[in-house]
């Protein structure tokens, strides 16, 4: 094996390990929306939007840099 192949298998180890702690914690995210982010209509006041809307914030980066969208727009 050359050592471009070795390199090569350890860093697709790395993303895939990598991608596999990304899927976690979408399913994780996933969850916690299905369940209102644990919160009742009952409790829920402007910190929770605050809170909210951090979160999508945190989001809208990501999915802006892996769709090139926003101001990672080409």
């Amino acid at each position: 094996m050359t050592r471009r192949a070795t390199d090569d298998s350890k860093a697709l180890d790395a993303f895939l390990a990598t991608k596999f702690e990304i899927d976690a914690m979408l399913e994780r995210l996933a969850a916690l929306s299905a369940d209102h982010f644990e919160t009742s209509p009952d409790e829920v006041n402007w910190g929770h939007v605050g809170t909210l809307n951090h979160y999508r914030a945190k989001l809208r980066e990501i999915t802006d840099m892996a769709f090139r969208e926003g101001e990672h727009a080409e």
